[in-house]
Parts: structure tokens; sequence; C-alpha cells
């Protein structure tokens, strides 16, 4: 019924390290969210959405050091690989928070399927993974 770890590691190509930062964030962000939308914190949508860009900073910067790390190890093909793969799911999941950051705070009038498009994609690629390693 529930995925492993091994399972979630293989389909989306993350390592547990990533995964947990994800989890953390996305805990921070919950509670931020739900402080601000209950009035105990009068925030901008911005400072509430801190953990999360900062999550995909430090998976960024982690990325970066793998990519270093696999490159000195002369397997440039896997390297250039996983950092393209890596860099293309964090650009999508960047660009779906950025979205829905500027569209809850007001300062773009986007629709909702404009939103959710990056997510969309990345479920796709997602799905594409899953087919693959079975």
């Amino acid at each position: 019924m529930f995925f492993t770890l091994q399972e979630l590691v293989r389909w989306l190509r993350m390592t547990a390290f990533e995964l947990w930062l994800h989890v953390i964030s996305v805990l921070a962000f919950s509670v931020l969210a739900v402080l601000k939308y209950e009035a105990v914190l009068n925030l901008s949508w911005w400072v509430i959405f801190i953990p999360l860009f900062a999550c995909d900073g430090l998976n960024a910067y982690f990325c970066v050091i793998v990519f270093i790390r696999e490159y000195m190890q002369v397997d440039i093909k896997a390297a250039f690989l996983r950092f393209l793969m890596s860099g293309l799911s964090l650009v999508l999941l960047f660009l779906f928070k950025l979205l829905l950051c500027q569209r809850l705070s007001g300062q773009r009038e986007t629709s909702v399927s404009e939103v959710m498009g990056p997510l969309f994609v990345l479920l796709q690629i997602v799905m594409v993974r899953a087919c693959r390693t079975h």
C-alpha cells in the first residue's frame, strides 16, 4: 500500500537526504501556512514560502556537489544525465512554487491550470520513470 524508500528513490531519482529535505520543508511550510490562514501570523506569502525555496536551494547545491563528484570519478555520461534530470525536476518544482506564491499574493492573475502546469509535466516525467523501472 505504501511506497518503500527504495521505490521512491528509484522513481524520483532523489537520495534519501533530498527526500528528507523536502519532507522537513513541507512540514515547516504547512505550519506557517496554517498559522497565516488562521490569522495568527501576519506575514506575506513570500515569507511563508521561505522553507520551500530554501529546500530548493539546498537541493540544487547538493545536486551540484554530486555532479562534481561523479564527474571527477570519470563517469561523465551518468553525471550529466543525473544532473540534467535533477535540474529539470528542481526547475519545475521551483517554477510551480513561484507561480503559486505569485497567485496567492495577488501579484499575478494566473489561472489554476497555469500554476499547476509545471507540476503536471513533472508528474508525467515521474510516470515515465516509474514505467521504466518495472
